[in-house]
């Protein structure tokens, strides 16, 4: 707890300290982050797992920069977790960085450091230089790590364990792959004033089940690449709070979007934007019309005081209704008429700054409780690869400039 106070107070000083901001000010903006959760068994690392073992993981931030701090969870473990030492670098692919790219994190300007169980840790300020939507190496070596682990399993990017405290490598010989994250939760940019966040909170279907592993292509990645392209929002950054198996109003996998979202939008570097996709797992755990009617209006709820929320904060909101699951697993009669209650409170209620209506870009017009043949991954529910795409690029840059 030590260098986490340390770290807060001396970022505080700096602020009190800071002169007026001028044109060419700069300030912390996230370009990486994902959303913590307990690790479910079946996602954890694989032999010989993490504890005294050394593990390098791949991010692709947003925004560039040339000063960077790393952020790390321990939220849902009951021990602490210790880091041996940690490195960030420019990835080169696979477990391979960029020679001479390789940087120490320090922390209160200490190599080795310790997160106590539900802590968070913030690296120091560290020199390095990258591009936008740069690929970059995270390597952590640990010692100990407890059983119950915080991490993101749906990384939908593959990372690398070794044996052994194998830092200072540029690539990892007999390295075990799995496509899980563990432990890391953000990444800051020093930006331009004028550079901001947009959220995009959800489910599976924001973190990308369905899309390709090492391809960075699920709808907010689109997103991104599309704002880099446009010199008028090359500073907008994209974090990706989406976790497969969420729900709003209930723990389901991961914490409920209602308890979450001080952490996960409120708490977040240099946020500016929201957009909303969520509820799906909601309504398709419902066992009859009573229920899903009562779960459309606690959605609606729910949706009302985000909003709120998030504008008391300055946050401009945007709505996406909820995609159909007709023919899905979820599937039934009586959920349909609550989709629909909470799609036109959406798109019609006001409460939204403006609504990104993925549905109409995804329903088959024909059928249009289902989504159209070619965008699912033939579970009627998740969007596949170019499903995605047409998310993305569905998307109104214009919604994001001043």
């Amino acid at each position: 707890m030590r260098a986490l106070f340390l770290v807060g107070t001396a970022l505080l000083f700096l602020g009190a300290c800071a002169p007026k901001a001028s044109p060419d000010s700069e300030k912390w903006v996230g370009s990486w982050a994902t959303s913590p959760q307990l690790v479910e068994p079946h996602n954890m690392a694989p032999e010989p797992g993490l504890s005294n073992n050394t593990l390098r993981q791949i991010v692709r931030i947003s925004l560039g920069g040339d000063s960077i701090r790393l952020r790390f969870s321990n939220e849902f473990s009951n021990e602490a977790v210790t880091f041996l030492g940690a490195e960030v670098a420019l990835s080169a692919g696979a477990s391979a960085i960029v020679p001479g790219s390789s940087k120490q994190l320090l922390f209160n300007g200490e190599a080795s450091a310790t997160i106590p169980a539900g802590g968070v840790l913030v690296s120091d300020a560290l020199a390095f230089s990258m591009e936008p939507r740069s690929d970059l190496s995270i390597t952590i070596s640990f010692g100990n790590v407890p059983a119950d682990v915080t991490g993101h399993p749906g990384s939908r990017t593959t990372s690398f364990l070794v044996e052994g405290q194998q830092l200072g490598l540029d690539s990892l010989p007999n390295a075990i792959p799995t496509d899980h994250w563990y432990l890391i939760s953000g990444l800051d940019v020093k930006a331009p004033e004028k550079a901001g966040a947009i959220v995009t909170l959800g489910n599976s279907i924001t973190d990308g089940r369905g899309s390709g592993t090492n391809l960075q292509n699920r709808w907010p990645d689109i997103l991104a690449e599309r704002l880099q392209e446009r010199p008028e929002t090359q500073h907008i950054a994209v974090l990706n709070h989406g976790i497969g198996g969420n729900c709003v109003l209930k723990p389901c996998l991961g914490p409920a979007a209602v308890d979450r979202f001080e952490r996960d939008v409120l708490g977040q570097t240099g946020v500016r934007w929201l957009i909303i996709l969520i509820g799906v797992n909601d309504l398709g755990q419902t066992p009859d019309a009573e229920a899903a009617l009562a779960v459309a209006d606690g959605l609606i709820e729910a949706f009302s005081e985000m909003i709120d929320k998030a504008k008391a904060q300055g946050i401009t909101v945007y709505g996406a209704p909820i995609l159909p699951f007709g023919e899905s697993f979820y599937d039934a009669p009586h959920k349909q008429p609550a989709r629909l209650k909470v799609n036109d409170w959406i798109r019609n209620s006001g409460k939204f700054d403006a609504v990104i209506d993925f549905d109409l870009a995804l329903a088959d017009p024909e059928n249009p409780g289902v989504l159209l043949p070619d965008v699912h991954t033939g579970d009627f529910l998740h969007p596949n690869e170019y499903g995605y795409r047409l998310m993305g690029e569905f998307v109104d840059l214009n919604l994001f400039t001043e």
